[in-house]
């Protein structure tokens, strides 16, 4: 990632904003963003993605309505959106490249919120030129926060207890599913872990889960679905918020192993690996250290 701060940094630093000033982008700040995105690696499972800066034309406000977040954004001119084709790990792909736009947009000092459900599709389809086996999972406001937060972004985050993580115990294992893995245990690989901690999902549900393998630079990703989460009324058309929450994971692993100068990369396993596993749990991909 190019940036003049470090990724875990950018992750540490990073909040959700809904509350916007009503500016438009700066040239400046668009163009850094653009270059960015125009040279974003592929997804960890080669997934095709792309990703546009999205706003009204001339400031036009009935074309700023359709691209509309149903009272959940305030103030913002311009917004993250884009597509990947339908395939096997089309949501991780997705939710990995879109997770490093965010975290370049928060070193430009720019505000952003994943937004899962509350926006309008079609307006966005539309604005993107969404194609047939095609999916919008996400977007995200871009833009110029505001002094203070609106009535419904502090509400929202309050409910979300949006800044509140669950313990190492709860998130990441030792060899497996029974053995809780401590950041001393974790050793090199404990702010790696950290990062995946500290990232965002859907409603901070959190659902992430990691066991490395003992005495090997090997790391492996589990979805824990959240009870009564995985429903139509939750999740985008053909989509799944919470496997964006597996890619945002994949995201913070390879930046911050970046940063610690450990060589890996992201796999599907096949078979996956053999362990007994909790309820609503199932197998996502490994990081394996070269």
């Amino acid at each position: 990632m190019t940036t003049t701060r470090a990724a875990t940094e950018l992750i540490r630093a990073r909040s959700s904003w809904r509350s916007y000033d009503g500016r438009a982008l700066e040239p400046r700040d668009r163009a850094r963003l653009e270059e960015f995105i125009a040279a974003l690696e592929a997804g960890p499972f080669g997934g095709r993605v792309r990703l546009q800066l999205v706003e009204p034309s001339s400031g036009d406000r009935a074309e700023l309505k359709k691209l509309g977040t149903y009272g959940m954004v305030k103030g913002a001119r311009t917004f993250l959106a884009g597509a990947v084709t339908q395939g096997p790990m089309d949501m991780e792909d997705y939710g990995c490249a879109f997770e490093r736009v965010v975290l370049k947009a928060t070193a430009l000092e720019l505000g952003t919120c994943w937004l899962g459900a509350s926006f309008n599709r079609s307006g966005f389809a539309a604005k993107i030129n969404l194609a047939q086996g095609e999916i919008l999972p996400a977007v995200s406001p871009v833009g110029y926060v505001a002094s203070s937060r609106t009535f419904v972004d502090a509400t929202t985050r309050f409910f979300a207890r949006a800044k509140k993580r669950k313990p190492w115990e709860e998130l990441f294992f030792d060899g497996d599913f029974s053995t809780p893995l401590s950041p001393q245990a974790a050793g090199p690989y404990a702010e790696i872990l950290e990062m995946v901690r500290l990232g965002p999902s859907a409603s901070n549900r959190q659902p992430w889960r990691i066991v490395k393998e003992r005495g090997e630079g090997v790391l492996h990703l589990f979805l824990r679905r959240t009870r009564g989460y995985n429903s139509r009324l939750i999740n985008v058309p053909g989509g799944d918020l919470q496997r964006l929450d597996m890619g945002i994971a994949c995201c913070h692993v390879e930046l911050a192993a970046r940063e610690l100068e450990l060589v890996g990369k992201w796999e599907v396993l096949e078979p996956p690996p053999r362990l007994e596993l909790p309820e609503r749990t199932s197998y996502v991909a490994s990081w394996r250290e070269a």
